[in-house]
């Protein structure tokens, strides 16, 4: 059957029995044509001669529209050869479209499977996840790794058949090797997933001793991982083919690395700076002092001038973790806080009251005394 011309007044417009635009894009014609096959499938209207040649009506304008090249001739010159050949659908009289492809296509399985072609495929193996503890240290430089995987593998002695060596599956005698079964609904023949096959189209009689028949085995492999330097935790590594073995020649699945940065003792990570706090001493703060401080690759000198109080923060350029992926560091941050001493000698003492003398302290005054002498003061300047 052929899309024909638009100007021929005998012809039908296949837009209009769609009722979309000629400009309509391919899912408006796609959503158009699943509403009206809905709509009129003999399955729904049974017995109804007019629906059942609606539904062979917009079928026909479908197998045109839905084709690109078809479509094309159909609105350029008013013809598309072999729009609908081929469509082996029983119970139609003369009407032929591919309805397998088509009417297959939009609704999937809502009416079942249809041409007898779906038989079992190659399927993907699962994905695995596995969680990688790594230390700080790994993540600023990068590492290697070698992790063990338990996963199910193809089996090494029927090589993933299932069948004993030597004696393969043989056919299944209800569907013949199709994996599909016809069943008959009136006019309308479905195409259903074998049930004694499975839809695998072949059975088989002798196991496979070592996995009974599976086709698989679970065993641990080795995994060697590159860990590049900047990850942190919650960042996701692929390692394509490491995850389980596929069904039916599928393709192995894929393995994903879940990363955990261990917390450190001296540095925290914010992003990809480095924070830290160093402890200096009263006679550092107050007099000034050059302090050694460690980073992730030595040590670097900070210079602490004269009067420095707790809690300043010294900025290390450079010295943070790699970016990820990209180029340069982050930067190091460094907070001094001044380190009050919890045992004094006698001497010691001594010389601390010297020296609240000499800067007009008074030791003996506790804190509430301080208090009140400060809102006495404020008193007086009033």
């Amino acid at each position: 059957m052929q899309c024909a011309p638009l100007f021929n007044k005998k012809m039908k417009d296949y837009y209009q029995i769609l009722g979309v635009d000629k400009n309509a894009a391919d899912a408006d014609i796609k959503k158009a044509y699943r509403q009206l096959a809905l709509k009129y499938h003999p399955d729904r209207n049974p017995g109804d001669k007019a629906s059942e040649d609606k539904f062979k009506e917009i079928n026909e304008a479908y197998a045109c529209l839905s084709d690109p090249e078809k479509r094309s001739n159909y609105d350029n010159f008013g013809a598309a050869e072999g729009a609908g050949a081929g469509f082996g659908f029983e119970g139609f009289g003369g009407f032929s479209t591919n309805f397998g492809d088509i009417f297959g296509d939009v609704f999937g399985d809502i009416f079942g499977e249809f041409t007898g072609k779906r038989r079992t495929r190659p399927t993907k193996g699962q994905d695995l996840r596995y969680d990688l503890e790594i230390n700080l240290q790994e993540t600023i430089f990068g590492t290697d790794k070698e992790i063990k995987i338990p996963r199910w593998e193809n089996c090494p002695e029927c090589e993933g058949t299932g069948s004993k060596p030597g004696k393969g599956p043989i056919v299944c005698s209800t569907c013949k090797g199709t994996g599909q079964t016809r069943i008959q609904q009136g006019f309308f023949t479905i195409s259903k997933t074998c049930n004694k096959c499975g839809g695998h189209g072949k059975i088989i009689t002798d196991p496979c001793t070592a996995c009974k028949g599976q086709g698989k085995t679970r065993r641990e492999r080795t995994v060697s991982l590159k860990i590049p330097a900047g990850v942190d935790t919650g960042i996701r590594l692929k390692v394509s083919g490491e995850g389980e073995a596929g069904s039916y020649g599928g393709p192995n699945g894929d393995l994903y690395v879940i990363i955990n940065v261990s917390p450190h003792p001296f540095f925290k990570r914010k992003g990809n700076d480095l924070l830290c706090e160093v402890p200096i001493s009263f006679v550092q703060a107050a007099l000034g002092s050059d302090i050694e401080v460690p980073t992730i690759d030595g040590s670097a000198i900070i210079k602490v001038p004269a009067g420095t109080p707790s809690g300043r923060v010294f900025h290390l350029k450079s010295k943070g973790v790699p970016k990820l992926g990209g180029y340069g560091k982050g930067d190091q941050y460094v907070t001094v806080f001044v380190d009050v001493p919890k045992k004094l000698t006698p001497r010691q003492k001594e010389l601390l009251r010297e020296f609240a003398e000499l800067s007009g302290e008074e030791t003996s005054k506790n804190f509430m005394d301080k208090v009140k002498d400060f809102f006495n003061q404020k008193e007086q300047a009033k």
